[in-house]
């Protein structure tokens, strides 16, 4: 069996007059995040973390943020996106574990339903989804609440049969 092994980060300027989308879900709050999507970090680092792991580049190489048509996009149909892609190559997701860092709103009460959302997305059983948060104790830009950062890593494996 081969193995791969990839890493995701994203971070985004919190701004009034946007929604909170963290792993799919809107999350109710003052301030979203800034960006030509929906600007989920969350997705956004699982996403970068599948396609590193088989050194496919980012997802800016896939979706840039100048081409109009990723203008306020889901990024779970970008995510669907690129794990076909990942399926194309022989490949098959086996976990993703997750770190979302945000001074507020507290993400404890949502972690299950965006967990349940990705699973879902990636048509994964739940327990392969691990989601994490916390805070950077006031400290650079997330702790000071101007913006909320994920950090993500991705196993991925291939059945040798299948080559």
């Amino acid at each position: 069996m081969n193995i791969r092994i990839g890493n995701g980060y994203d971070i985004h300027r919190l701004v009034t007059g946007r929604p909170l989308i963290l792993g799919g879900i809107e999350i109710p709050h003052s301030s979203g995040l800034l960006g030509h999507s929906d600007a989920d970090v969350l997705t956004h680092a699982i996403m970068d973390a599948l396609l590193g792991a088989l050194s496919l580049g980012d997802i800016g190489h896939y979706f840039p943020p100048t081409d109009p048509q990723w203008e306020g996009a889901n990024s779970l149909v970008l995510l669907q996106q690129v794990h076909k892609l990942i399926l194309e190559k022989g490949w098959q997701i086996n976990n993703i574990d997750s770190v979302i860092v945000a001074e507020k709103p507290k993400l404890k009460p949502h972690i299950l339903t965006m967990r349940d959302k990705l699973s879902r997305t990636l048509n994964l059983e739940p327990d392969r989804i691990g989601i994490k948060a916390t805070t950077n104790e006031g400290l650079d830009a997330t702790g000071k609440e101007e913006g909320i950062a994920a950090y993500a890593v991705a196993l991925l494996i291939q059945d040798k049969s299948e080559e």
